[in-house]
């Protein structure tokens, strides 16, 4: 079942030419529409679904920069910093509150590993503090159970998922971008081997720049004009409970659940590292560049074969552009949950706060989290075909990044100054055997 998710009108009229077209109206895509558009340049916001409808409707939450790899915490840092303010300035609810974030462990490698963490990410100013076993218990006293300690932030927080993707594109369209969901973009019109525009279901946009943040469905837009982008994907689950009392208010992680409070009452629930890997096509294409990153991962993860192998974005696809394209045929990709970490999650919400007990399992939902060999986000241009910026591969962290992603491909399109380093996120990284060249956290 797919949670709700606020809906956004159409604009009432469709462009023949832009300055930059968006693909893909995720909390990227809608965040690098809003900033062109707040800075004068006409863009067109173009999603083959509805605003917000797949992964970034279908996160935590979470918008943290505790535990954060040390590439992406500048970019969260200024993300964070726009979700402070885009309420006011846009006059929309997002839901974003800096309620503070707190993991607590029974393992001591866990609590070395943030203990390194934190060394190095007071640096950048983060204020992530150590916990004892016996903090731990006086931030959450209604927290069952023995732990050796945690990790506190006290400046993360959490948004709305249903809230933020669309709050934001409504605010772009009010600057006077174009947006237009149920409109598919099949692919780039290349000209001289540059971006000339885009080719949609509804016919051409003329654009000299376009940024494609499509989420699960970006390596197969970008192979589809020869451009190898390694990318796997992992099926989560997650839920929301009952209503009960609010036994804590800020987000929660544990060795065997995260969770965070709703305004409703209720509370979202899913597992760390937990999901389902598909073997796609996708999947043996980029195996080589996946084996070793993921390796230690894959006893955390079901694999099986599925319908992803002939359908959907990592399934094998040939199309031209004046035909139905594979993004017409699943317009909102909706994966199943898993039955058994759903009853894992309440039963661990239930062993580990007491006071929830009663709490049961309202909605449950599955979402394609879209990942790079090394887990850090491509946003940047491809040398091979000027005019055309990527903004994928969040591995599970861009609703907190989204924001500042955004700022950051905007101005990469419009060769503005960067709002941070760009280098991290360079595509090439991927394809010249460096993405590990500067090394994340652990």
């Amino acid at each position: 079942m797919s949670p709700p998710v606020k809906a956004v009108p159409n604009s009432p009229d469709f462009p023949e030419r832009v300055d930059v077209v968006v693909v893909g109206a995720g909390i990227v895509g809608v965040s690098a529409a809003y900033e062109l558009a707040r800075r004068g340049v006409s863009v067109a916001l173009l999603e083959k679904g509805a605003v917000g409808a797949e992964q970034s409707s279908r996160n935590w939450g979470w918008c943290r920069q505790q535990n954060r790899d040390f590439r992406e915490l500048p970019l969260v840092l200024h993300s964070l910093r726009r979700l402070d303010v885009l309420a006011q300035e846009t006059g929309e609810d997002l839901g974003f509150r800096r309620a503070g974030l707190i993991y607590a462990t029974s393992k001591q490698s866990e609590l070395d590993t943030w203990d390194a963490w934190i060394a190095k990410a007071r640096e950048y100013g983060v204020r992530s503090t150590m916990l004892s076993g016996a903090q731990v218990g006086e931030k959450l006293p209604s927290l069952s159970g023995k732990w050796l300690g945690g990790l506190h932030s006290p400046d993360d927080g959490h948004a709305e998922p249903a809230l933020a993707a669309p709050a934001i594109a409504a605010a772009a369209g009010r600057l006077g971008a174009y947006v237009h969901q149920h409109c598919a973009v099949r692919g780039l019109d290349l000209q001289a081997g540059r971006v000339a525009g885009v080719w949609t279901e509804r016919g051409r946009i003329a654009c000299d720049r376009v940024i494609v943040a499509g989420g699960a469905w970006t390596s197969l837009f970008c192979r589809h004009h020869g451009i190898d982008l390694p990318m796997a994907m992992v099926a989560g689950t997650a839920m929301h409970t009952t209503a009960g009392p609010k036994v804590f208010e800020e987000g929660i992680y544990t060795p065997s659940l995260c969770a965070r409070p709703r305004p409703d009452g209720t509370y979202t629930l899913a597992i760390s590292s937990r999901g389902r890997l598909e073997i796609t096509p996708q999947v043996i294409r980029y195996i080589a560049d996946f084996w070793k990153p993921f390796k230690n991962r894959l006893p955390l993860l079901k694999i099986r074969m599925g319908r992803s192998f002939l359908r959907g974005p990592q399934a094998l696809h040939r199309w031209h552009e004046d035909e139905t394209s594979p993004f017409e045929l699943i317009r909102v990709m909706d994966p199943d949950p898993d039955p058994g970490l759903m009853r894992e999650a309440i039963a661990g919400l239930r062993a580990e706060f007491p006071m929830l007990a009663s709490l049961q399992v309202a909605r449950a939902w599955g979402g394609l989290i879209d990942s790079t060999p090394d887990t850090v986000p491509v946003i940047s241009p491809i040398d091979a075909c000027p005019g055309l910026v990527v903004a994928a591969g969040f591995s599970g962290h861009g609703f907190g990044l989204g924001p500042g992603a955004g700022w950051l491909a905007a101005d990469l399109a419009t060769e503005a100054e960067p709002v941070v380093d760009p280098y991290p996120f360079r595509y090439s990284r991927l394809v010249d055997g460096t993405q590990l060249d500067r090394p994340g956290m652990m």
